[in-house]
């Protein structure tokens, strides 16, 4: 089976009810089918060949989603591209992944062979043919590319399959989102090109529409939600942190019946304040990039207050095991390393074979880099990112990246990047600097305002007289976070 099956298959199957809401624009199952085959034979029609890579740079709205799915059609690998970067950081993917062609929004960011602009859609979609699209490849060919980072800072793509795909809806479907219906429906506050987009198919093929916010705001999301009666959302920490702090929340007539969560840690008091205000809706979703979304979850009845700080047990078709630095299998109580297994995790990194074979063993067990351990009742519970990822709003930022900006600087001489727990974001980014001369940490803050995203900017900058290091001169991370939090509490 391929994607495009399941998109003909609801076009046939739900025809004209509305399968795609982006504020006045509605498009039926049946249009979306056709709307994507038109799309798909425009690129081939470029001279596009299966395997080619397209890079996606769209904000939230029914184009891109019809621009990614065209792309499954016509055998093509979609590349997302988060609106949220820099161009450099966009121009860098672009060059990574090989990308033949580019859809964009706004200026481009680097020049490829194929460049169509948002503008240049509908005439293009228009003109083209609307015989089905149906370039049929391999099951473990690639779908799309994920991009991720490590711990050298630089984004790595995970190489993520048709097979990985299927895998991901029926997790969704059998565990997370048992009872969708024609009348479920998903309100994407969040950016599609993140966890958000994993719930666009499981809704489409039940035929329940999928509601588009273009941008996240507590009063468009009520709004939005009171209007479609949405039963279904995803949402990052921060943004339920800024849910709960509208007053008309509390008061609101929602038909939620999932508020999915994940992307980055939680504090408690937000998740017990969310139940109090929203009811038992919440739903938390573990996993990552290398296995998009579905580690484990944390289903609704599952949040009672000795639970609230797991990330729940693994999904139905989904191994999990915790083992020490000796590759020793763990049972209840034992700290390690999370590893994960099935048929939805990444077949390997893009152009990364070493990468590849550190992360992924030879029987397919992946190492997630998560440090964890089970309770007596089979729940996981997260301890640390053995790679120091920081998740600030639901996004990953790599240390080493933001510390190479701030090295950037020239009165910056050493730099050390962490993250520091913060009840509204997840986790905020904070850094200590050596510095060579007098230069004020607001100095530094606007150096790099060009040079870094604004989730990966540093909220505070410290300068210290020296970074703690190992005996090898490897900065501790940790020793400059636990000094940073000692000193604000």
């Amino acid at each position: 089976m391929q994607i495009g099956d399941l998109i003909r298959r609801a076009g046939a199957q739900f025809g004209s009810a509305p399968a795609l809401i982006h504020e006045d624009r509605v498009v039926s199952f049946a249009e979306f089918d056709e709307l994507t085959d038109r799309l798909g034979n425009a690129l081939l029609a470029a001279g596009l060949t299966a395997g080619d890579r397209v890079a996606v740079l769209m904000p939230n709205g029914i184009d891109g989603v019809v621009a990614y799915y065209a792309i499954a059609k016509a055998g093509l690998v979609r590349v997302p591209l988060n609106v949220r970067e820099t161009a450099s950081e966009h121009a860098y993917k672009i060059d990574d992944s090989q990308a033949r062609a580019l859809i964009h929004a706004g200026d481009p960011p680097a020049s490829v062979e194929v460049m169509i602009t948002a503008d240049e859609l509908p005439g293009l979609i228009a003109g083209a043919s609307s015989d089905p699209c149906d370039i049929r490849r391999e099951q473990d060919a690639p779908f799309r590319l994920a991009y991720t980072g490590g711990t050298t800072g630089k984004p790595k793509a995970v190489v993520l399959t048709t097979r990985s795909e299927l895998a991901e809806v029926a997790n969704f479907l059998v565990d997370l989102l048992p009872n969708l219906r024609p009348d479920s429906v998903m309100l994407h506050a969040a950016p599609i090109t993140h966890g958000s987009g994993a719930f666009f198919l499981p809704h489409l093929v039940k035929g329940a529409p999928n509601v588009i916010l273009p941008k996240f705001t507590s009063t468009a999301f009520l709004d939005a939600a009171r209007k479609y009666r949405a039963t279904t959302t995803f949402m990052v920490p921060t943004m339920i942190a800024l849910l709960l702090e509208d007053p008309h929340t509390a008061t609101a007539d929602l038909a939620l019946e999932r508020l999915c969560y994940g992307g980055a840690p939680i504090a408690t008091s937000v998740l017990q304040r969310g139940l109090d205000v929203l009811g038992p809706v919440f739903a938390q979703l573990y996993g990552q990039a290398e296995a998009p979304l579905a580690i484990t979850c944390l289903q609704p009845w599952e949040h009672t207050p000795e639970r609230l700080t797991s990330t729940g047990k693994p999904y139905t078709f989904v191994e999990v095991q915790i083992r020490d630095t000796d590759g020793n299998v763990l049972g209840p109580g034992g700290v390690g390393e999370v590893l994960t297994r099935g048929p939805h995790t990444m077949s390997r990194y893009w152009r990364r074979p070493e990468a590849t074979a550190e992360t992924i063993e030879p029987d397919g067990w992946l190492h997630t880099g998560d440090i964890g351990r089970w309770d007596d009742d089979g729940y996981l519970h997260l301890l640390d990112r053995r790679h120091d990822v920081i998740i600030s709003g639901g996004f990953n930022v790599y240390p080493r990246e933001v510390e190479d900006a701030l090295l950037a600087h020239p009165a910056v001489v050493e730099a050390a990047v962490v993250g520091l727990p913060d009840e509204k974001w997840g986790e905020r980014v904070a850094a200590a600097v050596v510095t060579r001369s007098d230069t004020r940490p607001e100095e530094i803050l606007e150096f790099c305002a060009d040079r870094l995203a604004g989730f990966k900017r540093p909220r505070a900058i410290e300068i210290w007289p020296a970074i703690p290091t190992s005996p090898v001169g490897k900065s501790l991370r940790r020793e400059v976070r636990d000094r940073m939090a000692a000193a604000r509490q």
